[in-house]
């Protein structure tokens, strides 16, 4: 199968690509959290989300594995985060996920969020997020 050539230069200047983002949505982790005596030891569900704005030489340019940002790198390193770990705080869990990915090559922005999806039968989550801008 042969690739079609690129047609550059076609893109008018004013849409130009002027952000480039990853993201991680709603990931759907057992995390033990919270301070209450009925959440100590009994896992809850947590969602969290991660939005990634990356430099464009950061941002595949080529269709390969190699160019490539490493979002499975976010999955895997926010479940390794969580496994066999208590937290009191939705914060605090915020912000080390915050501070591994912050220090990534390429990383200019970024966002995380997290919430308890199961608190209130009336809410869709209570949660916490932190963000660069």
């Amino acid at each position: 199968m042969t690739t079609p050539p690129r047609l550059d230069g076609m893109v008018p200047e004013a849409l130009a690509p002027k952000s480039f983002r990853i993201f991680l949505e709603d990931f759907d982790l057992p995390v033990d959290i919270g301070f209450h005596d009925f959440e100590i030891g009994t896992p809850q569900r947590l969602l969290v989300s991660v939005d990634v704005y990356v430099t464009a030489e950061a941002f595949a340019s080529q269709d390969t594995q190699a160019a490539a940002w490493n979002y499975d790198f976010l999955r895997t390193e926010i479940r390794r985060m969580t496994e066999g770990r208590r937290f009191n705080l939705q914060e605090t869990l915020a912000r080390e996920i915050y501070e591994l990915i912050a220090a990534r090559k390429g990383v200019t922005g970024l966002r995380i969020s997290t919430r308890k999806p199961d608190i209130y039968p009336e809410c869709a989550g209570v949660g916490v997020e932190i963000s660069s801008f």
